[in-house]
């Protein structure tokens, strides 16, 4: 839960030049409820509106369960509770539990500009039962504070998402080396065949299963190894007496 920091109300804010901190550095996508919209100042909505634009990111109007979702590499959904009511609490936190089994990545952002709607908060927090990160809470004192975390969150899940698989690939990668390796110290194992030889094959070929089941012919037609090397590959692979048997390198 991330406990909002102090800082002056706004409850009609106008576009500021605080997007120059999210360093987005590429085009998203945020579709905001209709319902949602519905509820909120025309103003807060034109700020949204403004401060998306800044930031490279499209807005759509949709018939979506969450108030929000946002996607710049990663989809992730938000709640957007810009009027905490302290006297009736429960349809927030019902609202989340329903929610947070229907999107993995939720975020609930809660405006309390007061005190009193802070210490409601915490009370009805526990009270629920929420489990803490589950979802997470982020709690600010303003709307347009709120909308900046949103946008900043949704950035850094898709940043995230993108590294992992940078590095997703960098292990597939190395893997697929490795197999190279392994396949170059099989066939160069064979004598008189060499790295230049095992690389005519496997881009010829194929596998070493491929090769062990290729005739000399084959091989001779594809690659530019010689007659003897075909005819030593074909019996080393096929031949157990062959390829068992002591050699003189």
């Amino acid at each position: 839960m991330e406990m909002a920091h102090k800082r002056g109300s706004s409850r009609q804010p106008v576009p500021s030049n605080r997007s120059n901190a999210l360093d987005s550095g590429g085009v998203g996508v945020c579709m905001m409820s209709n319902a949602w919209k519905e509820e909120q100042h025309p103003a807060f909505i034109s700020f949204i509106s403004s401060f998306l634009n800044a930031n490279s990111f499209r807005l759509n109007f949709v018939p979506i369960a969450p108030d929000f979702i946002l996607n710049c590499g990663a989809s992730v959904a938000f709640m957007f509770v810009t009027n905490w009511d302290c006297s009736d609490t429960s349809p927030v936190f019902g609202r989340v539990q329903k929610l947070k089994e229907q999107f993995a990545n939720l975020y609930v952002v809660v405006t309390l500009p007061t005190k009193e709607q802070n210490d409601s908060f915490v009370h009805s927090y526990f009270r629920y039962g929420m489990l803490l990160g589950r979802p997470m809470f982020v709690l600010v004192q303003d709307l347009e504070m709120g909308f900046e975390k949103i946008l900043k969150i949704a950035h850094a899940r898709g940043v995230c998402k993108r590294q992992d698989a940078v590095s997703k690939m960098k292990a597939e990668r190395e893997g697929s080396m490795q197999q190279i390796d392994a396949f170059l110290s099989v066939v160069t194992s064979i004598p008189g065949i060499d790295n230049h030889d095992a690389n005519a094959l496997n881009q010829a070929i194929g596998s070493i299963e491929a090769i062990a089941k290729a005739s000399k012919e084959l091989i001779l037609e594809n690659t530019d190894l010689s007659a003897d090397k075909a005819e030593t590959i074909s019996r080393f692979l096929r031949d157990p007496k062959f390829y068992l048997s002591p050699k003189i390198i």
